[in-house]
């Protein structure tokens, strides 16, 4: 696992109305302060990477679909630089994923439904200069195949 990466399991209660699921609380060992919250969704094969923050830890949690997301440790000092994880939120694995800052992440719409995905940054976005750092899909800076691994 990489440094800094936590994956919480999320709390569901359920009754005969529906269900209620807890993503993240001010309590939470991860939880350092609000930044902002966004909902983004993703097209089933499509796939949304890389990007990094230097000043912003993101909390990833994905309520509908399935995603494969993928975590690449490109920090400097960083006990496991060059590092790669995979982890699969969604319906059928409700957690939430804490990145932090400098670790370059991006996911893949798993699932045959747009899936969506809600996350808590810690910092508001800057529209004047974006904390928004992007690389391609298919750098080779970061050792990743996004095709599936049958086997």
């Amino acid at each position: 696992m990489i440094d800094g990466v936590e994956i919480k399991k999320l709390r569901v209660v359920s009754d005969e109305r529906g269900h209620l699921m807890e993503m993240l609380r001010s309590d939470d060992e991860v939880f350092e302060r609000f930044g902002q919250t966004y909902l983004t969704t993703t097209y089933p094969g499509v796939i949304k990477g890389w990007h990094m923050h230097r000043k912003q830890d993101d909390n990833v949690v994905c309520v509908k679909g399935m995603i494969k997301l993928v975590l690449f440790d490109g920090r400097e000092g960083s006990t496991t630089r060059g590092e790669v994880q995979e982890v699969f939120p969604g319906e059928h694995n409700p957690v939430l994923v804490h990145i932090p800052r400098g670790v370059h992440h991006g996911w893949k719409c798993i699932s045959d439904c747009e899936a969506y995905v809600v996350n808590v940054p810690n910092e508001l976005y800057d529209y004047d200069e974006p904390d928004e750092h992007r690389l391609p899909y298919d750098t080779p800076e970061i050792p990743y195949d996004w095709e599936i691994k049958m086997g």
